[in-house]
């Protein structure tokens, strides 16, 4: 670990004036926020992040998850594990109960925070590893996992300079729940839809999502989901605890009059970024929820996928589990 400075923001505008202050680096390199630190500090150990700036923002009012008349507000600072819990969000929003239980451990669930798992990085060998060429570590330096190990590695969103999966579980929900991002940065508050936020690699893969130098996450809003939809997320992976998805998906179905009204259907573990499918979700619409439906979501949504030289497997993997959470869903 290399030495940094560090500091305690006590308000939202001391931390964004700090961090923006101190960026020197492209993208903010050089500032690094803090919470939980449950991913950063590992990324500092391995001389994979290295800031010059670490900003703890654990005292910020940032804490809470608030209902309110068109959704849920929940605080950049919430702990996965209360989150999980939160009653309104185990009824109306079981799909993210469901991906943040399936996360990690006890343990880590109780330090990470929404902000952090957001922005948690690849646990691509290769990323982790400063030995190896990685284009999104060190821009122009190749990718070794195309022609290495990829069986973990994406399927959807992929380019010749980066194939790296996005890890987290959370993410993948709040895909299949519109949710939207507030920033705040030197340019003031805006909200983002989480579609909007996670950055395809293309020849950029060090660029992974919209944030500019001192942007600070406070607040991800999900909107009230319509009436009488249910939702449901599967993970597969290779061990039933502790593990990455291999493939997962979150979905989101409301059933009128025996046919599909409205759907969200979002992948993980097989894309560079959560993966929405507006592809299965427009074979999906106004259909009745069977089997053949579901084959057909299934395919539309892994029509895209290129695989690598060991994971192809994810593909079939992601058909059947998307088929499994839509039944499970609508059943």
């Amino acid at each position: 670990m290399q030495a940094f400075q560090f500091m305690r923001a006590n308000s939202i505008q001391h931390a964004i004036g700090a961090a923006a202050h101190a960026s020197t680096a492209q993208q903010g390199a050089s500032v690094r926020y803090v919470a939980g630190g449950t991913t950063l500090l590992d990324l500092m150990k391995l001389d994979v992040e290295y800031p010059q700036l670490v900003i703890d923002i654990n005292r910020l009012p940032l804490g809470e998850v608030e209902h309110t008349a068109t959704g849920l507000k929940i605080g950049a600072l919430v702990r996965n594990a209360d989150l999980a819990q939160h009653p309104v969000v185990k009824r109306d929003y079981p799909v993210l109960s469901e991906a943040l239980l399936s996360g990690a451990s006890g343990q880590l669930r109780n330090m990470a925070t929404t902000s952090g798992n957001l922005l948690q990085r690849t646990r691509c060998m290769y990323f982790r590893d400063t030995a190896m060429a990685c284009n999104k570590r060190q821009p122009g330096s190749g990718c070794a996992a195309i022609a290495g190990v990829n069986r973990m590695l994406a399927v959807l969103g992929t380019s010749e300079h980066c194939i790296a999966t996005n890890p987290s579980d959370m993410n993948v929900a709040l895909m299949a729940l519109d949710a939207s991002v507030v920033i705040h940065g030197l340019r003031g508050e805006r909200q983002v839809p989480i579609g909007e936020f996670f950055v395809l690699p293309g020849g950029d893969p060090q660029r992974e999502n919209v944030l500019e130098p001192g942007d600070l996450i406070t607040h991800v809003l999900l909107p009230a989901p319509p009436a009488g939809t249910r939702s449901h997320y599967l993970k597969l992976r290779d061990r039933a605890s502790y593990e990455f998805a291999l493939a997962s998906a979150a979905v989101a179905v409301q059933v009128v009059d025996g046919h599909i009204q409205h759907v969200r259907v979002a992948l993980g573990g097989v894309g560079t970024r959560p993966w929405r499918s507006p592809e299965a979700e427009q074979a999906l619409k106004g259909r009745a929820p069977n089997e053949t439906a579901f084959t057909a979501a299934a395919e539309a949504a892994l029509r895209d996928a290129r695989p690598q030289s060991q994971n192809a497997f994810k593909i079939e993997l992601a058909r059947r589990c998307l088929r499994h959470a839509l039944a499970t869903a609508t059943a």
